[in-house]
């Protein structure tokens, strides 16, 4: 497929400057306070899956490599920044020659993840870390909302192809453009976002909308009219006046009178309300009585992987969804809470640890530079469990690995016979780029290879089994000590 890999939305507009102004004031505090060139680290991590479920999917590492190999601060952003009033002239000219010298680790897209665990880190000086924390959030935390609820929604349709119908209804254009890519590396086979198609490679699809049947004389003169300009790709729309008693009976005449004589079987047809289990029932009755058991039914209007679940349970003769709002804007929980923290500082070269402590525990967070190693069972290739350890530790698959409950530490399992591997790869190494992403549909199927390795427990919608993450023990000693010591600090 021809299309412009190139090509991107952001073309004549420059996204530097996206960026929440307290990394601008720290930034300029940091140089004053000879401290923006100390190395540090920042690890972006979730706390909780949306949807009480019990996985997400990694999305938006392709859009975050394009943001940090364009970091460029313009005349016009440091003039606009000058007139603030609160910034030095060395922090203006230290932006006005910025060059990102970072080096940057993430968990490749389309792989399952799962909460407390460093999706992203970012090693570097100090203003720079910080300057990009709210792309790195935005990027990731918006397509790994939608990649997820794509996933849940396909996984409900138990294998019938669901494109994604949401443009319309999205938040805003980029909303609707990388809500499209999110949709797909989620397992949506299309999208209806045409833009997409022309930046990504993604199928974009359509046929026709009410304002079509509702322009012509009657449904008849409308289907037929269709049926002559798109005769091998006849899929109409049955619902605009009465599906049962207009809309199908004039699609099975058209079919039978403009397609049937040419050869030609019909796409099928689309209903956008009403009854779903009921009106599907009768319409693939009549359509296989009418000689056209080829002929699919899609269904659109406001589904979820819950009315999918329960229509399909019902006996809901359905071959394919169009799903919009529900999807595009992840609307049973539209937020991805995604945060940014500082994990780690460097003193002559040694890495010093840092934690942020919380009364709620879970806000308490994980100290040090580190990796993710995901644990599968040499027998069946399923994942056992995901294990976050420093950076330095190497696991010895020769020997038994103990792994226990970060919090529940009586909680443990010894595991045999089983593989890691590294979870993350490195995206840029001090600003340069390291790492080429695959295609958006290559990334799609990653996601349906990766989460086929988790066990139908973690992956129901319902009431999903906790995929463990779980601390090694040095980090969960390491964590503990600084807990303890920051205690008998605050006691003494």
């Amino acid at each position: 497929m021809e299309y412009r890999k190139n090509f991107d939305v952001r073309t004549g507009r420059n996204l530097t400057m996206l960026v929440d102004f307290y990394e601008l004031t720290m930034g300029n505090g940091f140089l004053n306070n000879e401290v923006g060139e100390k190395t540090v680290y920042f690890d972006m991590f979730f706390r909780q899956i949306p949807d009480n479920g019990g996985y997400c999917i990694m999305a938006g590492v392709q859009q975050l490599v394009e943001y940090l190999s364009s970091l460029k601060f313009s005349e016009d952003d440091i003039e606009f920044l000058r007139n603030k009033g609160c910034f030095c002239e060395d922090f203006l000219n230290y932006l006005r020659n910025f060059k990102f010298s970072c080096d940057v680790w993430a968990v490749p897209e389309g792989n399952p993840v799962f909460p407390n665990e460093p999706l992203v880190t970012v090693r570097g000086p100090a203003i720079q870390a910080q300057l990009v924390e709210t792309m790195i959030l935005l990027t990731v935390n918006h397509q790994t909302l939608i990649a997820t609820k794509a996933n849940r929604i396909c996984r409900a349709a138990n294998g019938r192809p669901v494109m994604e119908f949401g443009s319309r209804r999205a938040q805003g254009y980029d909303g609707a453009i990388y809500g499209a890519r999110a949709a797909v590396i989620g397992g949506c086979s299309s999208t209806a976002c045409t833009i997409s198609e022309e930046m990504f490679g993604i199928p974009a699809v359509g046929t026709m909308a009410h304002s079509w049947v509702q322009l012509f004389e009657n449904e008849y003169e409308a289907f037929k009219a269709w049926a002559k300009v798109y005769p091998d790709n006849c899929l109409v729309l049955i619902d605009t006046y009465n599906v049962l008693k207009s809309g199908l009976p004039n699609a099975i005449k058209v079919f039978d009178e403009i397609l049937k004589p040419q050869g030609i079987k019909p796409a099928g047809i689309r209903i956008d309300s009403g009854d779903i289990t009921y009106l599907t029932k009768r319409c693939r009755k009549a359509l296989d009585e009418a000689g056209y058991p080829d002929a699919k039914i899609v269904i659109s209007n406001s589904l979820d992987e819950h009315i999918i679940s329960d229509v399909l349970a019902q006996g809901a003769a359905i071959d394919s969804f169009g799903v919009g709002e529900r999807l595009i804007t992840a609307k049973s929980e539209p937020v991805f809470g995604g945060v940014y923290k500082l994990a780690a500082i460097e003193d002559n070269g040694k890495i010093i640890p840092k934690i942020k402590i919380s009364e709620n525990e879970g806000k308490i967070t994980n100290p040090g530079f580190k990796k993710i190693y995901r644990i599968f069972d040499k027998s069946t290739d399923m994942a056992i469990a995901d294990l976050v350890t420093l950076a330095d530790e190497v696991i010895d698959e020769s020997k038994p690995l103990v792994i226990f409950d970060p919090i529940y530490t009586w909680k443990k399992k010894r595991l045999k016979n089983y593989y890691v591997k590294d979870l993350r790869v490195q995206l840029f190494n001090n600003g340069n780029l390291q790492y080429e992403s695959p295609d958006v549909l290559e990334i799609r199927d990653i996601a349906k290879t990766e989460t086929e390795k988790l066990w139908p427990e973690v992956l129901r919608l319902e009431n999903p089994h906790t995929y463990y993450v779980d601390l090694s023990s040095e980090l969960w000693s390491l964590k503990h000590n600084l807990l303890q010591h920051y205690s008998d600090t605050f006691n003494e």
